[in-house]
């Protein structure tokens, strides 16, 4: 029998369970992930035959591209949401950020030819700086992240306020490339679905194949483990911010091409449905678990549930109501799941 050297247990004797302990691990935990993102898929698929089926013209040309674009955004959003809810913190700043920024674009592209490149760069440039100042005080500061974002929300909407001056920008001044972005297609499909694919495409890449990427789940799982491992925890949280006010910031351009007429308040009250829709999508509140395909999943069907209700001509407050249920019962499930994932590691560690 081998002898500790003093002042150190003795490890036990028997075979180590590290490496296959964190095999089963991520093999069960992205089991569960799957199960959760083909639920939302199949219910999502289920609700838009369903409305098939009360009204065929819901899915004629046109209802599928009302479908898309009216998604495209939010599918958006809640990419950049998912990243900083992996850290296990929030952003409640989004829909003001994407507010500012659609304003400021078409406040600077109005009455001029600038080309939709300057308006997106515009957007993305100011959306990081908010992001930055968020990200800043959460991981430098160490100021909890709801209290921060919630104060940039009214800081952010305060500024828009004041800038606007009750003024609008309509969208007969904003340049015909801009608008072009936001209503024009190739083979048939819009831009802005193409665009957020693209986005929900790299990000979701990164995080599975970058080892920075893959670090904002250590991070969300265990913040002080992931700091003792060598994880530089604060830059990885203010980068998470600053992509997050970054998308924000694109989408707030693209919102200005989509709609063309801006108000000081637009957005308004969309942080709640980006939240929601990230929760919805299997994105744990509490971080470390989700991916960002869940995320687009969960906006998918927040949006079909608007446009299906629409289409059906029941009231809008059962949109609200039926988010509201979706929400409580994601957390719900989230927390079960949580629950026996951990009894069934820990039965997997012992044997």
């Amino acid at each position: 029998m081998r002898t500790a050297p003093a002042g150190r247990p003795e490890p036990p004797e028997g075979p180590a369970a590290g490496p296959e302990t964190a095999r089963g691990g991520r093999s069960l935990a992205e089991a569960v992930l799957r199960v959760r993102e083909f639920s939302i898929g199949g219910a999502l698929i289920a609700l838009i035959l369903a409305t098939w089926l009360a009204n065929p013209s819901f899915l004629d040309d046109q209802g599928v591209k009302d479908l898309l674009l009216n998604s495209s955004i939010l599918v958006l959003l809640s990419t950049g949401q998912s990243v900083v809810v992996l850290t296990r913190n929030i952003d409640l700043s989004v829909g003001s950020v994407v507010g500012l920024t659609a304003f400021a674009c078409g406040n600077f592209v109005s009455g001029t030819d600038h080309s939709p490149v300057t308006a997106v760069l515009l957007g993305i440039a100011l959306g990081t700086a908010c992001g930055l100042v968020s990200g800043a005080l959460v991981s430098f500061g160490k100021v909890p992240a709801l209290v921060v974002t919630l104060g940039m929300l009214y800081v952010i909407q305060g500024l828009d306020h004041a800038w606007a001056s009750g003024e609008q920008i309509n969208a007969a001044d904003v340049p015909d490339g801009v608008l072009d972005l936001g209503s024009g297609s190739v083979l048939g499909i819009p831009y802005l679905p193409i665009i957020s694919a693209v986005v929900l495409l790299g990000t979701g890449y990164f995080l599975r194949t970058y080892r920075s990427g893959r670090e904002l789940y250590a991070i969300g799982s265990n913040p002080e483990a992931a700091r003792l491992a060598g994880i530089p925890v604060r830059r990885r949280v203010l980068a998470a911010y600053a992509f997050s006010g970054a998308v924000a910031g694109f989408a707030g351009a693209l919102w200005l091409a989509r709609f063309g007429t801006v108000v000081a308040d637009a957005a308004n009250g969309w942080e709640l449905t980006v939240v929601s829709a990230v929760v919805v999508g299997g994105v744990a509140i509490t971080g470390g678990v989700g991916t960002v395909w869940g995320a687009a999943l969960g906006a998918a069907l927040l949006t079909t549930i608007g446009s299906a209700l629409v289409v059906l001509k029941v009231s809008a407050f059962w949109e609200q109501a039926i988010t509201g249920a979706l929400l409580l019962a994601a957390i719900t499930t989230d927390r079960v799941v949580r629950g026996r994932t951990t009894q069934a590691l820990r039965k997997r560690s012992r044997t």
